[in-house]
């Protein structure tokens, strides 16, 4: 595959740093916190593709994290976690969220996404999630009653 180069922390890593990078240290921590709540949600999609907390099932989800898509409807997309470079505070901030740690705030979020504009959206777009939070801009949900049943 093609992120096999790269075990599942740096891959961790790369993902933070090309989803988060410009968004500070609250910023990245709040990515790697859905991450890993996705990873330990009991019940819905997430639950299904992690088999049991596996962190690598969700990074390497399909459609879910831009960064990890090397092509966009057929254009190259430069952005992607192979073109990174972590450096120590990625590493540091993955070893955290492994560790247990969540962002306050964010901490039960399953969902995010930048809206390009200054206000977020009521609902994740699919109507799975329901606005919880701003972290610099990015938008995370916590899931809404919709969640369960994927």
């Amino acid at each position: 595959m093609l992120f096999d180069q790269f075990d599942t922390r740096e891959l961790f890593a790369r993902l933070i740093q090309c989803e988060a990078g410009g968004e500070g240290e609250d910023g990245m921590k709040a990515v790697a916190t859905v991450i890993m709540n996705r990873a330990t949600v009991p019940y819905g999609e997430f639950a299904r593709v992690s088999q049991g907390g596996n962190v690598r099932n969700i990074l390497e989800q399909e459609r879910q994290f831009v960064c990890m898509q090397t092509v966009i409807e057929g254009v190259y997309n430069p952005q992607n976690v192979i073109n990174m470079n972590p450096t120590d505070e990625h590493y540091a901030i993955v070893d955290w969220a492994m560790a247990g740690g969540r962002l306050q705030g964010v901490d039960h979020s399953l969902f995010f996404f930048n809206p390009y504009s200054p206000q977020c959206p009521p609902y994740f777009p699919t109507n799975v999630g329901v606005i919880h939070n701003r972290v610099g801009d990015h938008c995370f949900y916590i899931p809404t009653q919709y969640y369960p049943s994927t």
